[in-house]
């Protein structure tokens, strides 16, 4: 029981603080909220002072401005005015200086009429004293006007042609001195400054001989080595009296020079039998093919011509051992570039392309024994397959006037062949025609068929000719050796007689393993 009074106790106690507490906020709350609209009506009296204190200020403001603006517009207008004014002024003034000049043109216009009218009365006037005095001219001089002006023209004509012609003549004369003279300078210069020796070519070379025991056996047994030598050669080789010297005789200077090395490396190797002598010519062969390429590039670096293609080069070198009239044909090619270049140089034209057809005239003289055609054909057919130019190419179509020469550089290279070949001792007659008579002579012997090779030696006296001895019998050769003499007696002359020799031979070669 005391428990529960407890329990009761507790909870009346409990509600008395309850309530007590409530009652307590319930205080608090309302001096808060009247605190709160106390500030309130503080705040909104505030606002109140403070907007009618700002609307004040604003329209003082608004006012200055308005003031401000009616001000400036005030002044801009009356500047507007003021200018407005001006160009009234101004264009017042034009409208009045306008009306002075049309008043002025008007004037002019009538004074300028009066005077046109008066113009072309005087001119009616002055037709008709003209045509009167047309009249009284023809009636004295008896000429229509139009027959007075042919009479007039026909005179004026005629005096104007003969001091024409006279003026024409006189410069021509004048200007043809003054050319030969120059032409003259240009030559003589040409050829002062391009001055080469020349020296005649022979048909024979000489070999010397450490003894003359060399002698026999160069001639070897029964002369199977010399008759070797000749053989594969084409050359003569002259055994006689003269000490420790041997003389190789040939029209044509590469056999010659072929046959010269061989002799001198057989002599020095010392062993000459045929098979070793047949080895000696081929490497003498090789040696002349090599010393043809470096003379064609050394007429190549002297003229200093680039560009050219190597078998023109070696065409070049083959030209060492031509020659024409005695005249050594590659030193004349280069005389002739020099020369032509020298005379372009002083006639202000291309002095590459008259020095490269100078070096290129005679071209078709390395092959002209080879192919059929004369050498300016031949020459022309080599540098059109070689891609040469078309200036040059007729330079040298025209060097010896086949063809007319249309161009500068082409005339200066048939001067400059001229030049070089109208030396004193450049060229002689005899030896060039004792050679093409030697060439004809070997034309003829190789124009049967069968023959694999012909030789004219001892000066042309004798022919030695190879035949091909699958081709031609024993009995043949009897035949063929009469019908060759027979074409040379018909279509060469010589003096004397020509021995014509056949050769057949036949060879078997092996070799031990």
């Amino acid at each position: 029981m005391q428990w529960l009074i407890g329990i009761l106790i507790g909870l009346v106690v409990g509600a008395a603080i309850t309530a007590a507490v409530f009652v307590s906020r319930e205080k608090n709350a309302e001096r808060s909220i009247s605190n709160a609209e106390e500030q309130a009506r503080q705040i909104v009296n505030d606002a109140i002072k403070s907007g009618e204190s700002k609307k004040r200020e604003a329209l003082v403001e608004a006012k200055e401005e308005i003031h401000k603006r009616r001000s400036e517009y005030e002044r801009e207008e009356k500047a507007r005015r003021a200018e407005l004014q001006k160009q009234e002024r101004r264009l017042q003034q034009k409208e009045e200086n306008l009306d002075r000049k049309i008043d002025s043109v008007e004037k002019k216009s009538d004074t300028l009429n009066n005077k046109i009218a008066a113009a072309e009365a005087q001119q009616k006037e002055i037709a008709q004293i003209k045509k009167s005095q047309l009249e009284m001219l023809e009636r004295i001089s008896g000429f229509s006007t139009e027959d007075a002006k042919a009479y007039l023209i026909a005179t004026v004509r005629d005096d104007v042609t003969h001091e024409m012609a006279m003026k024409v003549k006189e410069v021509e004369a004048q200007f043809k001195d003054e050319a030969d003279d120059r032409a003259r300078e240009i030559i003589a210069t040409a050829i002062q400054r391009c001055a080469a020796d020349h020296a005649s070519e022979i048909t024979v070379s000489v070999v010397p001989l450490p003894n003359d025991e060399m002698k026999g056996r160069i001639i070897g047994r029964e002369g199977r080595n010399i008759r070797s030598i000749e053989t594969l050669t084409g050359c003569d080789l002259i055994i006689d009296d003269t000490p420790e010297a041997i003389t190789v005789s040939s029209f044509d200077p590469v056999r010659r020079e072929v046959a010269r090395l061989a002799l001198e490396k057989l002599i020095q190797d010392g062993r000459i039998h045929p098979a070793r002598i047949e080895e000696m010519i081929a490497k003498a062969q090789k040696e002349v093919n090599a010393t043809i390429k470096a003379e064609g590039e050394r007429a190549v670096f002297e003229t200093n011509i680039h560009g050219l293609h190597p078998e023109i080069i070696k065409l070049l070198g083959r030209m060492k051992y031509r020659t024409s009239y005695g005249q050594n044909v590659l030193n004349h090619s280069i005389e002739v570039a020099h020369i032509a270049g020298l005379m372009a140089a002083e006639l202000g034209v291309d002095v590459n392309t008259a020095k490269r057809a100078g070096l290129l005239h005679d071209i078709g003289k390395s092959i002209d024994h080879e192919v059929e055609g004369s050498h300016v054909t031949i020459g022309v057919d080599i540098c059109r397959k070689f891609k040469e130019s078309e200036a040059v190419i007729h330079a040298i179509e025209a060097h010896h006037g086949d063809v007319e020469p249309h161009t500068v550089e082409a005339c200066l290279v048939q001067a400059a062949d001229a030049i070089s070949a109208s030396r004193p001792g450049a060229r002689r007659e005899n030896i060039e025609n004792y050679v093409k008579r030697l060439e004809k002579l070997e034309e003829v012997s190789k124009s049967f068929p069968g023959i694999a090779s012909s030789y004219a030696i001892q000066a042309g006296r004798e022919i030695r000719v190879m035949v091909k001895p699958d081709e031609v019998s024993e009995d043949q050769m009897v035949l063929l050796a009469r019908d060759i003499a027979k074409k040379i007696e018909e279509e060469l002359t010589y003096p004397g007689q020509i021995k014509v020799h056949l050769l057949r031979e036949t060879k078997a070669v092996d070799y031990a393993k």
